[in-house]
């Protein structure tokens, strides 16, 4: 029987849902993102916000395939950001089945499959987001990656790949048939990348469709974001992907509007700071783990923060006059000291207290 769809408003909390043996509470989602979801972020994420569910950047299964030790690296995990969902992509069946075994003896919780991703790169592949022009070989990879495992697979897609068809209800009810335990719908076409706004209605039209759990992708910035999703559209958890990067105080937020917990006092500047410095230090031994030429490593994992770290500090007193000093550094000491110089800078010019 298809699960109804809820009309009224509900009240926190919002109930936990499992998938399969993991149970996820609260029903929030930290995002898969390329680039950003490595594992410290997903550790300061848990710590700081607690969702209930993370997942790891896109692991290319081709990738594993030819033993890319870049892409290895992806599948590490710690036991404090439990439970885990490892996230895969690909355009070939067999394939996808072999990496998927890998992520289980890697110790994933969940394993993800990819096929919402709308960049060129991973489209020309046929995977990603063009398998929602391609029915049947969707269906195909899921199944195998389904039978290769014993942990419950998943999937996230976008609503179709233009605006002349919603291609998500066939799809979905295809990977519930051969044995996904739950789909996320980005509730934007693939063609709209990150453009326009999210269609929630679609989301609602889509729970109407499947009777696993279905989790909302899409626009949720806020607590009142999140709990209106839930609401309007009937899902069993909200996934937030763009508003958490370097800002897990946000993820905080809407976990206790989902939770109930009251709501939390926003970050000092000096948290912000803190973060960003504790976040390259993690990311820097992250890099460094079986490397022997340790500088190269700490370069890589400064650079591979530049795009986030002035995000920690945005809207805040002078944070425009460092942003630029911050997304060119590929030291920590350099950053270090940018930063330590910028809070006495905003600590100086905080008004005073009585």
């Amino acid at each position: 029987m298809v699960q109804p769809v809820r009309i009224i408003e509900l009240k926190p909390p919002y109930p936990a849902f499992r998938i399969g043996p993991v149970d996820v509470a609260p029903p929030l989602l930290l995002a898969p993102m390329e680039d950003v979801t490595s594992l410290p972020m997903r550790l300061l994420a848990k710590r700081i916000a607690g969702p209930g569910l993370v997942f790891t950047e896109f692991v290319s299964a081709m990738a594993v395939h030819y033993k890319a030790r870049k892409t290895f690296k992806k599948l590490r995990i710690h036991p404090d950001e439990r439970p885990l969902a490892i996230q895969i992509f690909g355009g070939e069946p067999d394939v996808m089945a072999e990496t998927a075994r890998l992520c289980e003896e890697a110790g994933a919780d969940v394993l993800d499959i990819n096929m919402g991703c709308w960049v060129p790169k991973v489209c020309r592949t046929g995977s990603g987001a063009a398998l929602l022009k391609d029915p049947e070989t969707a269906q195909a990879i899921v199944g195998a990656v389904v039978d290769s495992v014993a942990i419950p697979v998943t999937v996230k897609v976008r609503a179709g790949w233009d605006y002349s068809l919603f291609a998500a209800p066939d799809l979905a009810k295809r990977f519930q048939d051969v044995g996904a335990r739950m789909i996320t719908l980005h509730a934007r076409f693939a063609k709209q990348g990150f453009e326009g706004e999210a269609d929630w209605q679609l989301i609602r039209e889509l729970r109407r469709a499947v009777t696993v759990p279905l989790i909302g992708n899409g626009d949720v910035r806020t607590p009142e974001d999140a709990r209106r999703m839930m609401d309007e559209t009937g899902c069993d958890g909200v996934m937030v992907g763009r508003a958490a990067i370097s800002n897990p105080w946000a993820l905080r937020r809407i976990r206790c509007g989902l939770t109930g917990e009251p709501e939390p006092s926003g970050p000092t500047i000096r948290e912000r700071v803190m973060t960003a410095l504790e976040h390259a230090r993690m990311t820097i031994e992250y890099e460094s783990v079986g490397e022997s030429d340790l500088r190269d490593a700490e370069i890589r994992a400064i650079r591979s923060l530049r795009g986030q770290l002035p995000l920690y500090i945005k809207g805040e007193f002078g944070a425009a006059e460092i942003r630029g000093r911050l997304s060119t550094l590929d030291s920590y000491a350099e950053l270090e000291d940018t930063l330590s110089r910028y809070l006495e800078q905003c600590e100086r010019h905080a008004p005073a207290t009585t």
